[in-house]
């Protein structure tokens, strides 16, 4: 499992690189609250001794380049003052924040502007659209900001409409869209500058469920395509599941557990962790590689690639009784998944 700010060796330098963040809010200096924290005293102690409270505690990561990193946890875990000391809309209190190897803390004002304006983009909650503005013209905005002139910050905005799937909205105002549809223009307008890194701070949860789910799809599709390095907050554990290539489980300031949703689902590292497994159907996250067994593979017979969830085979084992060859990406052949294999994934599930 990769913890923290661990990497798989070899893997070329990450897109982000967190060391060791801390923010404390609250008058006077910092120093007493985390000397406090470092020595084990809890949240609720910190606070009656200092008046200052611990939002993030020590909390270090990376995330590669084109990435999906979730950060997942309750009300008061300290999740969105975390992404917002990634951007220094927060400053943090003690620690390092490295954008492609660049130091953010230690840059200045004009510098900064320049990683918000063309580098990172981010996505609130509330969309926070102009009413007086055209879609297109909200879309548009970053560029603007940016001096592109008008013919080219519009022909740049159009081409977004048409990949977050808004085509012939360019002309209406942000109070005739669904909720659903402002959110787009939101994603559209991080979009328009072309950012390697795209932050998100609970983008759907103000969302009707379908319209959620909609939105969570484009996502997913947008990141196969364009290959973005992400970090989203979200406390909805099964949110979390679909969109992380890996996912930190946050609490109380600090990081639980970091994994993949397999290690995550599999292995929870601590009871509060596993309080949010307990009612995942696992055939919905774990791969079929993890339900492989040893086995020739089937002349003539079906194949599905290790990365497809196991949800997607059940149907077919009920259909035939025959095992089933799985492939990685290259198409080589790892094993076979059988209706034993799957059941003993299920059975386990129950106990």
């Amino acid at each position: 499992m990769l913890n923290y700010g661990e990497r798989v060796p070899g893997e070329a330098s990450p897109a982000i690189e967190v060391r060791n963040i801390w923010k404390v809010f609250g008058s006077g200096a910092a120093a007493q609250a985390i000397a406090l924290a470092e020595g084990g005293a809890s949240r609720s102690q910190i606070l009656q001794q200092t008046d200052q409270t611990v939002a993030v505690r020590d909390v270090s990561f990376s995330v590669g380049r084109g990435e999906t990193f979730v950060v997942m946890g309750l009300s008061g875990s300290g999740k969105s003052t975390l992404i917002r000391c990634l951007s220094r809309l927060i400053e943090p209190s003690k620690g390092e924040v490295l954008l492609e190897g660049k130091d953010l803390l230690a840059m200045g004002d004009e510098e900064l502007r320049g990683v918000r304006r063309g580098q990172m983009s981010m996505v609130f909650q509330h969309f926070g659209l102009f009413p007086h503005r055209r879609v297109i013209d909200n879309i548009a905005y970053g560029l603007e900001v940016q001096g592109v002139d008008k013919s080219t910050r519009l022909d740049r905005a159009n081409e977004v409409l048409e990949i977050v799937g808004l085509s012939g909205w360019a002309d209406h105002y942000p109070q005739q869209l669904s909720g659903g549809m402002q959110q787009r223009v939101g994603l559209a307008r991080a979009l328009a500058v072309d950012p390697q890194i795209l932050l998100f701070d609970e983008p759907f949860s103000a969302l009707d469920p379908l319209i959620r789910k909609e939105m969570q799809d484009e996502l997913i599709r947008l990141q196969k395509t364009m290959q973005r390095t992400i970090v989203f907050i979200t406390h909805d554990f099964a949110e979390a599941l679909r969109l992380g290539d890996r996912i930190a489980i946050m609490k109380d300031g600090s990081f639980d557990q970091v994994g993949t949703p397999e290690e995550i689902i599999t292995q929870p590292a601590t009871d509060y962790v596993r309080e949010f497994t307990n009612d995942i159907p696992r055939a919905k996250v774990l791969s079929v590689r993890s339900v492989a067994v040893a086995g020739n593979p089937v002349s003539g017979g079906r194949t599905v690639l290790a990365s497809a969830r196991i949800e997607t085979v059940i149907p077919m084992l009920l259909d035939r009784d025959e095992a089933i060859s799985i492939i990685d990406e290259s198409g080589k052949a790892i094993g076979v998944v059988n209706r034993q294999s799957v059941a003993s994934m299920l059975q386990a599930e129950q106990q």
